[in-house]
């Protein structure tokens, strides 16, 4: 039956990898909206991204957000607009998901900037070099104590957003298989 499917049979010593190498990735997390409802005045600070050997994470510093989880909108979009302007950000790669999540990129008491990106540029400090399935990143601004960022990845696949106290992280799987 393999062979009518067109698989290679396994060789005999396959059993003798490691748990590492043979250990499946996550599935099941899809590729439909995910949200959670509250907000909170404390500002975003930072955005890093990192490598993982079944997904690439975006991570969004929010310190004094609070233990009671932070507000967040993540879905596929197939344009990113701006809110407030309605401007088109161009974002690179064969998907794009729209990540919004509820802390100002500023001060609310001050309006001065605590996230130093600028509306339409790739995100500061931010090399995706190596990464398999991030392509680009875009920041679209942060307008009424919400912060929008454009994530080009390699195409649709599915993805999950994590609450930790005082940060919201989004994973994005390699693939849909949970193969590595």
């Amino acid at each position: 039956m393999g062979a009518a499917l067109g698989m290679a049979p396994v060789p005999a010593d396959a059993a003798t990898l490691t748990t590492a190498q043979t250990t499946a990735c996550p599935t099941g997390w899809g590729s439909l909206d995910k949200k959670a409802a509250s907000s909170t005045t404390a500002p975003l600070t930072d955005i890093r991204t990192g490598r993982h050997a079944c997904y690439d994470r975006m991570v969004f510093d929010i310190p004094g957000g609070g233990s009671d989880g932070l507000g967040y909108w993540v879905r596929y979009v197939d344009h990113l607009y701006q809110d407030g302007s309605g401007r088109l950000i161009p974002v690179g790669g064969g998907a794009v998901l729209e990540v919004r999540v509820a802390a100002p990129g500023y001060d609310p008491e001050t309006g001065a900037p605590t996230y130093p990106a600028r509306a339409g540029r790739p995100l500061p400090g931010v090399d995706l070099t190596g990464y398999r399935t991030f392509r680009d990143t875009r920041f679209a601004g942060s307008f009424e104590g919400e912060t929008q960022v454009g994530l080009g990845v390699r195409a649709r696949l599915p993805f999950r957003v994590v609450q930790l106290t005082d940060r919201v992280v989004v994973d994005v799987a390699h693939n849909w298989t949970g193969a590595r």
